[in-house]
């Protein structure tokens, strides 16, 4: 018997077809279906979801760089700017702690209320980098972009999670949400918080959400819904669909009481 000249190859190895057009329906279908397993194993039913800019740093990161700008006489007006901007990396990293140290002591048995972020750096690194420091496992839900967004390092190794689909990201963040902060961000940030907001207000979303708009100064000078109410294209109630706060404490006291309030809702009562 002479040796075959060609040997095939099975569908789901074939790589050449497996990231081509036809079989893009499964490359969806898989990133529903191997984030769910992986949330089945650890035991994630439920998240509080942070959003908010990759480019926000660490206090000590940016009171360097400010340092630095003053040294060289250049680009401090910017260096100013990001270390303004570093309380809502602290300020994130705060809450996320507290948060979490608040689910452990619920004692249900399962992993209740788990901090959620994007994966990337600044606020979505503060989320996971607090909930991490109080022990807590946490999620990130990383995108793969052209300039290398990189999972940060405080993310529980099992459930960093990685995605070409923003849809099937988007997905994970709302379907286990109980609760979503936005702090300050970019375009990013603006679609994702639009893009709940909008579920909410057509009833796609039907559970309980507490949505809160944190960073008041930021978001005042960034959003202004007053023209949609007064030209008739939202109605005046849809602004009370979020809470805005500018306080850890006032964050904390109004996610943990809506969820209280709410009974604690049942693990794996999603949209």
């Amino acid at each position: 018997m002479s040796d075959s000249r060609f040997s095939a190859v099975k569908a789901y190895e074939n790589q050449g077809w497996i990231h081509g057009r036809e079989a893009r329906p499964l490359r969806i279908l898989a990133e529903y279906l191997e984030p769910e397993s992986r949330f089945e194993e650890m035991g994630v039913e439920d998240t509080i979801v942070v959003f908010g800019s990759a480019r926000i740093l660490p206090r000590d990161v940016a009171e360097e760089r400010l340092a630095q700008a003053r040294q060289l006489g250049e680009g401090i007006e910017r260096a100013e700017m990001a270390f303004q901007m570093s309380r809502y990396y602290e300020e994130t990293r705060e809450l996320a702690a507290r948060l979490t140290k608040w689910s452990k002591s619920l004692q249900e048995g399962s992993q209740r209320f788990v901090i959620c972020s994007g994966g990337g750096p600044g606020i979505m690194e503060a989320a996971n980098r607090g909930a991490s420091e109080a022990k807590g496992v946490n999620v990130g839900l990383n995108i793969s972009l052209p300039f290398e967004q990189n999972d940060n390092p405080y993310i529980t190794r099992k459930l960093s999670l990685e995605f070409h689909y923003f849809f099937m990201r988007k997905f994970w963040f709302t379907y286990l949400a109980k609760a979503i902060i936005v702090m300050p961000g970019g375009f990013g940030t603006l679609d994702e918080f639009m893009e709940v907001v909008t579920l909410v207000q057509t009833f796609k979303i039907k559970k309980d959400l507490p949505i809160v708009l944190f960073g008041t100064s930021y978001w005042s000078e960034v959003l202004n819904f007053g023209p949609l109410i007064k030209y008739g294209t939202i109605s005046p109630e849809d602004v009370n669909l979020f809470y805005h706060t500018d306080s850890v404490d006032d964050a904390f006291e109004y996610i943990t009481r809506r969820l209280l309030e709410g009974g604690l809702p049942e693990p794996g009562a999603h949209l």
